[in-house]
């Protein structure tokens, strides 16, 4: 080692002393500032408290063309906001499963869209065009399960959702004129306004019964129901 990069660590290493107390001015202005801290801390932490189970435009939540897994009349509401292409989204379709499985009758899943990707407008449209035959549910579930052959493409992975669709059986010409359709393209537009709207940034995000859900798991989706039942 060098001399000079020696110098410089001790240099670095030693530990500045103080060159005298402060004024007696500036310490009575710092012990008289403290309360007044600690009010503004304790006001903006019981906002932020507020905003986060604050209840949303129920209107901007549910449409009545919104997919629905479960009861109409279930007591409780949870709304997904989703993006077929997402990972997040793929990782926690499991957990959403299970949880729908525990409260049984208690719980309805209402599916929204927020386009985050180059393909989630097209494999949105996929799982509105199979849902025209009966096949919504299960085209998204193969959609998440086959999302490493077609997600985080450049190019529009078209040929791909026809592939898919003929898997579940599915009227082929019917399928690949309902990927289009501008009825569907206008659902998944009005959808991301809703995102907007509700301050929605990212995927998957829920509401239950009208207030969101901070946290990302299955704990907090499940506290939150149980709040709400």
């Amino acid at each position: 080692m060098s001399k000079s990069i020696a110098s410089n660590k001790k240099r670095q290493s030693r530990t500045r002393k103080p060159q005298g107390g402060l004024p007696s001015e500036v310490k009575m202005l710092l012990w008289l500032s403290i309360p007044v801290l600690l009010i503004v801390a304790v006001v903006l932490l019981t906002q932020s408290q507020a905003s986060s189970t604050q209840t949303v435009d129920i209107s901007r939540l549910v449409h009545t063309d919104s997919p629905v897994l479960g009861k109409t009349d279930a007591p409780v509401t949870v709304v997904e906001f989703l993006d077929p292409e997402c990972s997040s989204c793929k990782a926690f379709y499991p957990i959403i499963k299970d949880v729908l499985a525990q409260n049984g009758d208690n719980v309805r899943l209402v599916v929204r869209y927020l386009p985050l990707h180059n393909n989630s407008v097209l494999a949105m449209a996929a799982t509105e065009a199979a849902g025209n035959q009966g096949k919504y549910w299960e085209m998204q579930e193969l959609l998440f399960a086959k999302q490493s052959e077609w997600g985080n493409k450049q190019a529009p992975q078209t040929a791909l959702m026809l592939q898919y669709a003929q898997e579940l059986g599915l009227d082929g010409d019917k399928f690949a004129k309902d990927l289009s359709d501008p009825a569907i393209m206008q659902k998944i537009e009005r959808d991301n306004a809703d995102a907007q709207a509700l301050n929605v940034r990212g995927t998957p995000s829920f509401f239950v019964n009208g207030k969101a859900v901070s946290t990302l798991s299955q704990s907090a989706l499940q506290s939150a129901i149980d709040d709400a039942k």
